[in-house]
């Protein structure tokens, strides 16, 4: 019997919820959960933003975990080993996606939190090529938001060739701008921050940003116009993204992985008479995760975390409701 925390309805307190999970099935892999990142897609999952969640919803999929069983066909993890599991549980592991090795992108692909039950769990089940081998050097009390957060803001970096010289700017210092700051500075980038928050302007210097821009002074956006070769942005609300288009330089990328539900209103004479790209990317695959993590351990980048108790999960999911989280939020059971 798994314990877990499930919400009943959309918008619900958590509350205490056991379910049998069945047999463990020959590709599948039991994790005990140590701890679990949250996550704003777990809030939009709760309340039934995106319309395909299922009740009881038990979220979570940024759990770090100690392997308790394997299937009989698992050899890529052993029993003991610490892993970590991110969005996706499950691959179909036969489409062209999968067999290129962009299993992220794979139609099939099952969600942790969608049709499956997350990481709000004292343990939880994924298939074993979902779940990635946590290197040494990466802190496992703050690793639970490196495999949503944090490879959000990495895969783009690796699937779009971002050179070292290049010069980026990160759309929003949160819960994965903060992260995107540290990759582009190892990364070796000239990194801008982007910000409307005056108080936030010194720690995006400490976290890697070599310049900050307020992005409410047009006059400052303006003074940038055709300074960046790329442009992540990170937030989930509507923008005039033609003030950040005109930052580009020739053949620049202006870049989505904050999910903003409002249409994209584009100038498309700014697109075709500088040559300038607009795109979006999910997570990465579980190649491109172990890259990341082995990133993150060799340039010590870690998310800045708080930390709750699994019983205090209802109190930790209002201070992200509230936009007061600094800046990834971990539930742990220590």
């Amino acid at each position: 019997m798994i314990k877990a925390y499930a919400a009943m309805e959309p918008g619900a307190a958590l509350v205490p919820f056991e379910y049998e999970p069945g047999p463990l099935a020959n590709n599948e892999v039991e994790l005990k959960v140590e701890s679990c990142g949250i996550c704003h897609s777990d809030l939009s999952m709760l309340d039934n933003e995106w319309g395909f969640t299922q009740y009881p919803f038990v979220g979570g999929h940024e759990v770090i975990g100690i392997v308790e069983a394997v299937g009989s066909s698992v050899n890529n993890v052993a029993v003991g080993q610490r892993v970590g599991l991110g969005w996706h549980s499950g691959y179909c592991n036969t489409c062209a996606s999968c067999q290129s090795g962009d299993q992220n992108l794979c139609n099939s692909a099952q969600p942790t939190i969608a049709g499956h039950h997350g990481g709000f769990a004292d343990k939880v089940r994924a298939d074993a090529n979902a779940v990635v081998a946590l290197p040494e050097g990466v802190n496992p009390d703050s690793a639970g938001p490196l495999f949503c957060g944090g490879i959000t803001v990495f895969n783009p970096l690796v699937q779009f060739g971002i050179k070292p010289t290049s010069k980026v700017g990160v759309i929003g210092i949160g819960g994965l701008g903060h992260i995107a700051l540290q990759f582009l500075n190892a990364w070796g980038c000239e990194v801008t921050a982007f910000t409307s928050s005056e108080s936030k302007k010194e720690e995006a210097l400490k976290l890697g940003a070599h310049h900050v821009l307020n992005s409410s002074d047009a006059a400052q956006l303006e003074a940038a116009a055709g300074r960046f070769d790329f442009i992540i942005s990170t937030v989930n609300v509507k923008l005039d993204w033609n003030e950040y288009l005109a930052t580009l330089a020739p053949k620049g990328r202006l870049h989505f992985v904050g999910a903003t539900l409002a249409p994209l209103d584009i100038n498309v004479f700014q697109l075709i008479g500088s040559q300038r790209e607009i795109s979006g990317s999910p997570v990465g695959s579980p190649g491109t995760i172990s890259q990341m993590l082995d990133f993150a351990a060799l340039h010590n980048i870690q998310p800045v975390t708080e930390y709750f108790r699994f019983d205090q999960i209802n109190e930790a999911l209002t201070k992200l409701r509230e936009g007061k989280a600094h800046y990834r939020i971990v539930l742990t059971n220590k």
